[in-house]
């Protein structure tokens, strides 16, 4: 499953989907600017929400979640990223969140 950097995910969110897949405490603490929110839990009821022509970027705090999220999109016909060190490192690293 593919994985990119901060960097990488910085440089393309403005072209692709940046999907995160946190729960709702989680999110509280910040959020990638333009991110859409669906809790990993709640996937399989919202799919329909990400448009499938779009690459994906999936976002969790670490990025444990987010690989088997990106892992399952690709096998549904979605073409998917996880970011390595998921918000934890998004964060640390001083690029913008809301």
């Amino acid at each position: 499953m593919p994985e990119i950097t901060i960097a990488e995910a910085d440089e393309r969110r403005a072209q692709d989907q940046i999907l995160d897949v946190r729960e709702d405490v989680e999110v509280a603490e910040g959020m990638i600017p333009g991110a859409l929110h669906i809790p990993m839990d709640q996937l399989g009821s919202r799919l329909q929400e990400l448009d499938r022509s779009r690459p994906v970027i999936v976002v969790c705090r670490s990025g444990n979640r987010s690989a088997r999220v990106a892992e399952a999109l690709n096998q549904a016909g979605y073409t998917a990223d996880t970011m390595t060190g998921g918000m934890v490192a998004w964060q640390g690293a001083g690029v913008p969140a809301h």
